[in-house]
């Protein structure tokens, strides 16, 4: 097992980051005395622990609560770009080579933004870490299940709009519970006809129902957590001994699951970290990964969930190549982009720190 040190510099792939959930406390504070946005303490670590409580306490609703802080400080196209800039830094000093940072354009128009400047502001700020740090990134646009589904087309159509400055996919995020995915079909099919990507989060506070209209009547090519899937299987230890067709197809179609362990345990999706399905569907040849969900409300980094990973379920540095190869050939890039990633970066990157390291 590798050490914190060692985790920390290995090449990694990050693909389920919200941008209003990774924000530095110190950002929040100066951005905040700006803009007149109140909040809970001015001290940096203070307020990080304030974001953190849902997380901590296992509550839904806190860990929810904070989010309109963070939104009401990203009003402004100088208040996106910056805090885009600082999470591609954030991501980069991670190890992270390369990142898909997500975020709903209509949070941020409450003070007169059109959508089209939230996209422009988040992008030129992701060119300027990109610029800054050699990260590659994409960005994916998210609208809500709770909104109007003609804002969803709004937002694909932006989606799409955007896909030659960096714009990579379309999500549908928020409460899954009383909010089907199929009530924004048409914005789906917008997407599927444009020939573009969908990610959607599904099976994490909803079941098998949620994952696997995802999948089938909205197209989505990846799914958002997932963890439900587990309820589809009968399990013996971290065997698997029967499936049902939904969890066949989405390992025979090697549908990937963007799996999220510490913001799992900390709003309930999962109890604890050794009950988190991840292990079983890792162990059992599904393509999933780790992703960090909100670095600032989970308090974490792609490190420390790999940390996490390899504490409670054995991981090696040959699993955490798998993992890491798992995301890059997921990421909604060109395939000619995603085959430089993997073998110019990941596996000589992996190769050199096993030589380093003398490992076999």
């Amino acid at each position: 097992m590798l050490n914190k040190e060692q985790i920390k510099k290995l090449p990694k792939v990050e693909l389920h980051d919200h941008l209003d959930g990774g924000l530095r406390p110190q950002t929040i504070i100066e951005l905040a005395t700006t803009y007149n946005v109140p909040l809970p303490s001015k001290d940096p670590d203070a307020l990080a622990e304030w974001f953190a409580r849902g997380c901590v306490q296992k509550s839904l609703p806190l860990y929810l609560e904070t989010f309109d802080v963070t939104v009401a400080v990203l009003q402004t196209p100088e208040a996106l770009r910056r805090v885009a800039i600082e999470a591609v830094e954030d991501l980069a000093s991670d190890g992270v080579v390369y990142a898909e940072i997500r975020f709903a354009p209509i949070l941020h128009t409450a003070k007169g933004m059109s959508m089209e400047s939230v996209v422009e502001s988040v992008l030129d700020g992701m060119d300027e870490g990109k610029r800054r740090t050699g990260m590659s990134f994409g960005t994916i646009l998210c609208s809500l299940r709770n909104q109007d589904p003609a804002i969803s087309l709004e937002v694909a159509k932006l989606a799409v709009a955007y896909r030659t400055r960096g714009v990579v996919g379309f999500d549908l995020a928020g409460d899954e519970s009383g909010h089907p995915p199929k009530k924004h079909l048409e914005a789906f099919q917008y997407i599927r006809n444009q020939n573009f990507n969908i990610t959607i989060h599904a099976g994490e506070g909803f079941g098998l129902e949620s994952i696997w209209q995802a999948i089938q009547v909205c197209g989505a090519h990846r799914i958002g957590h997932g963890t439900r899937l587990i309820d589809d299987m009968a399990i013996n230890g971290i065997t698997i001994e029967k499936m049902g067709s939904l969890a066949h197809f989405i390992q025979d179609r090697r549908i990937p699951l963007e799996m999220c362990l510490s913001s799992n345990v900390g709003t309930g999706a999962a109890s604890d970290f050794p009950s988190h399905p991840f292990n079983i569907l890792f162990r059992n040849n599904y393509r999933v990964f780790l992703s960090v969900d909100n670095r600032l409300m989970s308090n974490t980094t792609l490190s420390k969930e790999m940390e996490i990973a390899s504490q409670y379920y054995d991981l090696t540095i040959a699993d955490l190549e798998k993992i890491t190869l798992n995301a890059m050939k997921s990421a909604f890039i060109h395939h000619n982009d995603k085959i430089r990633i993997i073998f110019d970066v990941i596996k000589k990157g992996y190769a050199q720190l096993r030589s380093e390291w003398d490992l076999a």
